[in-house]
């Protein structure tokens, strides 16, 4: 068994443990040695981030080539257009080539907690929701691909990788769990442990109000 954090990354943090320069990292939220990083989301977006203990596990969720699908939902500004899915659901060039086919859908507004700071909304213009599905990872891809059909994202929120999601954690929250990993080169297969009825739950980690973690009872 391996054992993976899923984190709630908030706005404006790094997904690395250290930084150069005064920008808040992971180290705020998380004290767990030897975790690292399944991959990236950038600096301006949020959302779910994936660490793990195993680098051979690490390396396989990272790398685009096992296609792990990812799930975001974009506040993009301007209402989307029937013309605009198409495009993003059969491919958008960009500067690095053509992204694959994604799943593309407009959604409403999801329940989801305030950023701080709010979006800067333009007057008179309206803004919508997206949820795409993609299976690789381009730089920015999704805010490159949602600006390239004319609709500039505005939020950027990552729900899902693969099996594992957001839900029940807040901004700053982290979850403890165990995986079954075998190497393939071929296919990940990351599922996740099935719990006995009598097991306890797994870890859910919560920054305090002084940033130090506390684990809730």
């Amino acid at each position: 068994m391996s054992k993976i954090l899923l984190f709630n990354k908030p706005f404006q943090v790094l997904t690395q443990f250290t930084s150069d320069d005064d920008k808040a990292t992971l180290a705020a939220y998380i004290d767990k040695p030897g975790f690292y990083a399944a991959g990236r989301l950038d600096y301006d977006s949020e959302g779910l981030l994936i660490l793990t203990d195993n680098g051979q596990l690490q390396h396989q969720l990272a790398n685009p080539k096992f296609k792990l699908e990812k799930t975001y939902w974009a506040q993009v500004e301007g209402a989307i257009t029937d013309e605009a899915l198409k495009q993003l659901s059969e491919g958008v060039t960009l500067k690095d080539g053509l992204t694959r086919p994604a799943q593309a859908k407009r959604m409403d507004e999801p329940d989801v907690w305030d950023r701080v700071p709010r979006i800067r909304e333009r007057k008179n213009i309206p803004t919508s929701w997206v949820e795409l599905k993609i299976t690789e990872g381009k730089n920015r891809q999704v805010r490159r691909m949602t600006a390239a059909v004319g609709f500039p994202t505005l939020r950027l929120i990552r729900y899902s990788i693969g099996p594992y999601t957001l839900d029940q954690l807040q901004p700053g929250q982290c979850l403890e769990t165990e995986v079954q990993f075998v190497l393939d080169e071929s296919r990940p297969e990351t599922n996740r442990k099935r719990r006995h009825p009598h097991q306890k739950q797994p870890r859910r980690i919560t920054p305090s109000k002084h940033g130090r973690k506390r684990k809730a009872p």
